[in-house]
């Protein structure tokens, strides 16, 4: 249950409310369930690729990069992520790539992660699948023993790749395979590529005891979604936001008990949803669906997931414990085990319970910057 602040705060008082509500957003512990790997790279990081590789289109200044990642629509974003895939080429970037966002989420109290990584993209860069298996197992060990963050992969399609890419990752993900693995996914632009041609592979995984988590409906309709879950046996939808169209839709999402990943800032940038204000997120919510959010590409937007909570505390007129029970969604929509599960849902409450004198705790976290709505 998702519980609001009393609307009764004064306008006066307001921005006390959201100073504080930041500052508990920041120390709480979460889980994040839709973030992507190369699309998490840290303006930092990616100047330091693109500097390492001088013929690509990316400026190797961090300065710059705030206005390369400006989108025109979704196909500019697909084309500005694409030319940062190019700067991973070795598994050194690999390695390097993965363990700075595990660095970059521990700042942000994220316990854990379910990253989505897109094999392809490396191994048809020239990039062995078992040493890139093993540079992004080595960062996984090293970000869980070294910064307290259990990461998780989800292997996912390229959709605009086409069925070869579908093939290479299905076999990647299980005739290969890594000790970090526990999902497949489908991922890129949606418009023209029917989820329904993917079901072979997502059966092939589900097979192999992974989770189904696909993308669907973020610049589709509904019946993306309806696809992913009769097609594809989809346990999680990435985005899915369109589903609020559908009240039909809407209902078995929440009779099955499907999550829907939301991320909200995104969903803005890529011009998916016109508005903050004019997003779904209500909606669904309303209509009794569970709700994991998600950063998707924080760098590249501009965002964190800090800042994603924040966003959706004011779009759903959360208080601390809301916040909480938001964050709890997240960890009960996850492939954590049980006994993960129970221990990070009980780290939440124990956080709840002891607000606000955590947050005069020495060593408590600071406030985070206000996001602009």
């Amino acid at each position: 249950m998702l519980r609001s602040r009393d609307s009764g705060v004064s306008p006066l008082a307001y921005d006390d409310v959201m100073a504080d509500l930041d500052s508990f957003i920041s120390g709480l512990p979460k889980a994040e369930l839709h973030v992507h790997h190369v699309g998490s790279a840290s303006p930092r990081i990616v100047a330091e690729l693109a500097a390492r590789h001088p013929d690509s289109t990316v400026p190797a200044d961090a300065a710059a990069l705030a206005d390369f990642f400006t989108f025109r629509d979704f196909a500019h974003f697909i084309e500005i992520y694409l030319s940062v895939v190019d700067l991973v080429r070795d598994p050194e970037d690999v390695r390097l790539l993965t363990y700075e966002i595990a660095r970059d989420m521990a700042r942000q109290n994220i316990r854990y992660a379910e990253l989505t990584v897109t094999p392809y993209s490396s191994t048809s860069r020239g990039i062995p699948d078992r040493a890139f298996l093993d540079a992004l197992e080595d960062a996984r060990r090293g970000a869980e023993s070294e910064l307290g963050v259990a990461l998780r992969w989800c292997f996912d399609i390229p959709g605009e790749a086409g069925l070869a890419a579908a093939e290479e990752t299905a076999r990647i993900a299980v005739d290969v395979g890594c000790e970090g693995l526990v999902a497949f996914g489908l991922g890129g632009p949606e418009m023209g590529v029917p989820r329904g041609q993917f079901k072979p592979y997502f059966d092939r995984a589900l097979a192999a005891g992974l989770r189904s988590v696909p993308h669907a409906g973020e610049t589709t309709g509904p019946q993306t979604v309806w696809d992913a879950v009769t097609e594809l046996r989809a346990e999680r939808i990435g985005h899915g936001t369109s589903a609020a169209q559908d009240p039909k839709l809407l209902g078995h999402l929440a009779e099955a008990g499907i999550p829907l990943e939301i991320c909200p800032t995104s969903n803005v940038a890529t011009k998916a949803v016109p508005s903050l204000d004019e997003h779904p997120l209500r909606r669904i919510v309303d209509a009794g669906v569970l709700v994991a959010l998600g950063s998707d590409d924080p760098p590249m937007f501009g965002t964190d997931l800090n800042t994603e909570y924040a966003v959706a505390a004011r779009l759903l007129g959360l208080d601390e414990a809301g916040v909480a029970a938001l964050a709890k969604n997240s960890v009960a929509a996850s492939f954590m085990e049980p006994a993960a599960k129970a221990a990070l849902t009980a780290e939440i409450d124990a956080y709840l319970a002891a607000w606000p004198a955590a947050a005069t705790a020495p060593g408590a976290p600071r406030p985070a910057t206000p996001p602009a709505l």
